[in-house]
């Protein structure tokens, strides 16, 4: 079957050209060609540009939680050693700049909806002197008028339906539950996450005339430069964002955030760059987090272990006026049958600093509370978990009646049992002591959905036979010039070293950003399309169809003619072309998703109920694997946070004042070496046609979806407590512990 090259995604595209391919570097486990840069130190993040004449920028965050600035007294700052000037809303300075009524913030602005949201910014020749300023920096109060609840559970708070979510509703749910022949009716806690990303967030702002360039740490060029312009009152053919190297995201750089702002206000105000890092404390405190969640999961099975009822509930928070809620229910829309179902989002109205996306957004937390409650009913109807998840798949998503483009959860459960070993598991709790420790074992499914953006690529074929890759879009630490670069090779047949990939420039044509594991199918169908019309042109020079013409290693041949070098056959001209694609009706003609099981062993210490993982494995099916290499390491990385998602991570707030408590690494506990152990992945290979012309799937946040669940039914399986409110910390766990001296129960 042959498409003709459409810039909407309307059919599955069957061809499987990348297996038509000779070069043979697709899928392969590949280093990063940027790798020797970024641990050698030579590769630039945001805020090591050497920028002459920079200063520095440090942000004010407010002291109080909710209410209005009314005064900031910029003097005392000024008069400071170094210090060049207090950014901020000129109608709450005791001393007015001259021409910045029109620059700065609207007075909505001098509004404080949280504690730590960012007031000011003070701006002085180093950054000591202006860190020194800015804790210095006097800034007056007014309490809020109408004051909004800290804690998402408070008896007052105001709950509402999102908008940006709606209930799936089907048959009887409540009927279902009484008809059940077993049923599980129970309550989750999920605490808030941080990204914590490696890199803080940071912007170096520099105008050229009333253009402006920002060397940042940003997701998403070509949206984040839309957001910088409309900040700023200005046109987005007037931003230029660069931003070749960024240390993680997770989420939290898909959007503009407070130092870039900031930054580019204070370097028109004072005609020279200005950089702005936030510390550590800082991002913790203003840069989005995840919702924490209250869910209630209902499951009603017949005698046979087949659902006949699904219920998903999640309260979530945000701030007052936020669209955004955690889509807690999102892969139980299409995962598990049982067609008397509700699955229902609600939205606490809280002062916290603002929800956002946080690596897989609703699968991270809903995932591990449905499957722990699958583990739940799996007890109450004496079936193996594994069985009862293969024997609830349905052939179409429940109420919507939608078919899947593929599904690799029966293969994940089956091969992941094998290779760790599940038949050694034993069926009842405290069957097995290591010494002083109880032993068990915990699987879970995992799935995330399959998104496609709009995205363009250029790709330039050299008349010396090397290629350019070129595109905006970024590589967050995910291999995205690794991927680019061996799509365009094996569409070229070119070897790696051949191939140039340029990307983190809004001045390049825009892809699709970092994002909801999109990046990678979406540019990278791109960059396909405009390797395939390349292949076009070339095909015409030899005078032959696209089809017959090889290219291996630098030459084009077709039929019985023999190799010639491309350089040859481009006699000194560049072939050029910038490749697009957006989603079209593939995207609702079917149920896309990557699948996948992970499986853990834990041993939970008899006497003080701590928890250490043993072995965890991990087996995923995301379509077409594009570098074995970097797909292994996203998984891993997931599993990991897993982990901490399991028996670490959370976000402590003060619900008398909403103040973050934990705002940093050292009380935010994120998984270390040691709470590490050895993590085996495993890939299924697939093709998915109509999840995109490459056949491949998302993954980057695959391998965290469900993996909390795991670690907890195996600490069930192990000591027989059941915690339903994560993290699984000791002092949940010691109440409920089995005799410690008892080897087994």
């Amino acid at each position: 079957m042959h498409l003709p090259l459409s810039e909407m995604y309307n059919e599955p595209d069957d061809r499987n050209v990348l297996d038509r391919m000779r070069q043979g570097v697709i899928g392969q486990p590949l280093d990063r060609p940027e790798g020797a840069l970024k641990v050698s130190g030579q590769a630039t993040y945001a805020a090591e540009w050497r920028i002459d004449g920079c200063v520095e920028g440090v942000l004010v965050l407010a002291e109080i939680a909710q209410g209005q600035v009314t005064a900031i007294d910029r003097d005392a700052a000024l008069a400071r050693d170094g210090v060049l000037a207090v950014i901020a809303d000129p109608a709450m300075t005791r001393r007015s700049a001259q021409g910045m009524a029109a620059k700065a913030p609207q007075q909505d602005a001098a509004k404080v909806e949280y504690f730590g949201q960012p007031v000011a910014l003070v701006v002085a020749r180093t950054f000591e002197q202006a860190r020194d300023a800015a804790v210095a920096l006097r800034v007056d109060y007014a309490d809020a008028a109408e004051p909004v609840p800290f804690d998402p559970h408070a008896p007052d708070v105001k709950v509402e339906a999102p908008s940006s979510s709606k209930p799936v509703e089907g048959g009887d749910l409540d009927q279902a539950m009484r008809d059940a022949a077993f049923s599980v009716d129970v309550e989750y806690d999920t605490p808030g996450h941080a990204s914590a990303a490696m890199e803080p967030h940071a912007t170096i702002a520099q105008w050229q005339g009333d253009s402006l360039i920002l060397h940042g740490s940003y997701q998403m060029l070509a949206y984040n430069v839309k957001e910088i312009a409309d900040c700023l009152g200005i046109s987005p053919d007037k931003v230029r964002i660069i931003a070749p190297y960024v240390g993680g995201g997770f989420g939290s750089k898909l959007g503009i955030t407070h130092e870039a702002v900031a930054a580019a206000l204070a370097a028109r105000e004072l005609g020279r760059p200005v950089r702005v890092v936030m510390s550590r404390q800082q991002v913790f405190q203003t840069v989005m987090r995840r919702s924490e969640t209250r869910q209630r999961v209902r499951l009603a099975a017949d005698a046979g272990g087949r659902l006949i009822g699904l219920g998903h509930e999640a309260l979530v928070s945000n701030l007052p006026g936020e669209k955004f809620a955690e889509p807690v229910t999102q892969a139980t829309e299409f995962l598990y049958g049982g067609e008397n179902r509700l699955l229902k989002v609600e939205v606490a109205r809280i002062s916290r600093l603002t929800a956002g996306s946080v690596r897989a957004p609703g699968e991270a937390v809903g995932m591990q509370v449905l499957e722990a409650a699958m583990d739940e009913l799996a007890e109450k109807i004496g079936i193996d978990p594994i069985e009862l998840r293969k024997r609830n798949l349905p052939a179409t998503v429940p109420v919507q009646g939608t078919p899947y483009s593929s599904r690799m959860l029966t293969q994940a459960l089956e091969q992941g049992a094998q290779a760790f070993g599940w038949s050694a598991r034993q069926d009842r709790p405290c069957q097995t002591r290591d010494g002083d420790w109880w032993v068990g074992m915990g699987v879970a499914s995992a799935a995330r959905v399959n998104m496609m953006v709009p995205a363009q690529a250029r790709v330039t074929l050299r008349a010396d036979g090397s290629a350019l890759v070129e595109t905006d879009q970024t590589d967050i630490g995910t291999g995205s010039y690794a991927i680019l670069g061996q799509i365009a090779g094996e569409m070229l047949g070119l070897p790696m070293a051949r191939v140039d990939v340029k990307l983190g420039d809004s001045a390049l044509p825009p892809g699709a950003g970092s994002g909801g594991s999109f990046g990678a199918i979406s540019t990278g169908s791109a960059v396909l399309y405009a390797c395939e019309e390349i292949r076009k042109r070339l095909a015409k020079i030899l005078g032959c169809a696209a089809e017959e013409l090889v290219l291996k290693d630098g030459t084009a041949s077709h039929g019985d003619a023999a190799p010639r070098p491309l350089r040859d056959v481009l006699g000194g001209e560049d072939l050029t072309t910038t490749g697009k694609i957006k989603p079209g009706k593939t995207a609702k003609a079917f149920s896309q998703a990557s699948y996948g099981a992970f499986f853990a062993e834990v041993g939970v210490h008899a006497f003080t109920g701590e928890v250490r993982v043993r072995r965890m494995t991990g087996v995923f099916g995301f379509g077409r694997v594009l570098n074995a290499k970097t797909a292994r390491s996203q998984c891993l990385g997931g599993m990991v946070w897993g982990i901490g998602s399991a028996l670490t991570e959370e976000l402590a707030f003060d619900t008398r004042d909403g103040h973050l408590v934990n705002h940093d690494l050292a009380e935010y506990h994120v998984p270390v070496h040691a709470d590490v152990p050895a993590i085996e992945v495993i890939l299924l290979e697939e093709r998915d046609a109509a999840a995109s012309p490459l056949q491949a799937k998302g993954v980057g946040e695959l391998g965290i979806c469900g993996a909390a669940g795991a670690i907890a039914n195996a600490v069930y399986n192990a000591c027989g407590v059941r915690v339903r409110s994560f993290p699984l910390t000791l002092d949940k766990i010691v109440p409920s512990l089995p005799d410690p001296f008892a080897q087994t129960l």
